[in-house]
């Protein structure tokens, strides 16, 4: 889709993000005056595995997987982003390119704040720079565990760890993008087993499966699989 210029107000969304809260009005709209904005309908690629980085994205509204993909075409979901979330710091700090994919899951929008821009933020406010290093740390650590996941635990016990992370209290939304298929690429299996992981949980009494939502019934049980 074509990009749209920039927007009165991306200023103040930028301000709602960690990142850029310390800035004041006017790094904020010199940072703003130097994005572009385009929307992506479900399916769409926002970045491919590979392609030059392009800068820092800032997702306004919408979801989006960032994901590897095998020769095979089957995926490994590393990461769900959500409104309000800034990906693909690495572009901030080298000139490698993409070392994953993006897709939006659903009609989403996204500015880029293009790395020149970005490049230069970091080099005269510290802060910034120090909090996209805090980021890039959160994440090194989330891929970590996604390794220990994958290699140490069994599907159950990776998707126990997932309901528990992800629930709020003890239910988890789904979605309406939030398919079996996306669920099995989260958690590096295929449909029909995440399929039969879930039924023996449910017939376990662990938890509950609607179109909409899981209940989590007993989170003893789910931390003892996930341990």
């Amino acid at each position: 889709m074509p990009t749209q210029p920039v927007s009165h107000g991306l200023d103040q969304h930028l301000r709602a993000s960690p990142y850029f809260r310390s800035l004041d009005e006017r790094a904020l709209r010199k940072l703003a005056e130097h994005a572009t904005c385009q929307e992506y309908a479900a399916g769409e690629v926002i970045f491919l595995e590979g392609d030059p980085s392009a800068g820092l994205y800032y997702l306004q509204s919408g979801w989006v997987k960032i994901v590897k993909t095998s020769p095979e075409g089957r995926e490994q979901v590393l990461q769900f982003l959500g409104p309000g979330e800034v990906f693909n710091a690495i572009a901030v700090f080298t000139s490698r390119p993409n070392p994953a994919t993006a897709l939006a899951l659903e009609v989403t929008k996204i500015w880029l704040l293009h790395r020149d821009a970005v490049a230069d933020l970091v080099r005269h406010r510290p802060e910034v720079a120090q909090r996209v290093i805090e980021d890039m740390a959160d994440r090194l650590v989330r891929l970590v565990e996604l390794v220990e996941d994958l290699s140490l635990r069994s599907v159950t016990g990776r998707l126990a760890r997932m309901l528990l992370d992800g629930a709020t209290g003890d239910v988890l939304h789904r979605p309406r993008w939030y398919t079996q298929a996306e669920l099995a690429g989260q958690l590096g299996t295929v449909p029909d087993v995440v399929q039969r992981a879930l039924g023996s949980l449910a017939a376990a009494g662990l938890i509950q499966v609607e179109r909409q939502f899981i209940r989590l019934q007993d989170r003893p049980a789910l931390e003892k699989l996930a341990a």
